[in-house]
């Protein structure tokens, strides 16, 4: 999956065994980013600190990627 894939600004690829794999990437790539100052990451990373304070929003959110992620062709 891209970052883009995953609600954030960019084509950087995300590989994983599975989506927890992938999810944890992403938020690695979003906070190295904003700590590089990539402010074109910022609005994502503040998304993803916040989607885990919403827990019933985050569900559907995790729901919803690990669905993108099992159609994706496997390599």
């Amino acid at each position: 999956m891209t970052c883009k894939q995953l609600g954030g600004p960019c084509d950087h690829e995300l590989r994983g065994e599975n989506a927890d794999t992938v999810i944890k990437a992403q938020d690695r790539h979003l906070r190295e980013s904003v700590r590089t100052g990539d402010a074109a990451h910022e609005p994502a990373h503040e998304e993803m600190k916040g989607r885990w304070r919403r827990p019933v929003a985050a569900m559907g959110w995790y729901r919803d990627t690990k669905r993108a992620f099992a159609q994706l062709p496997e390599d």
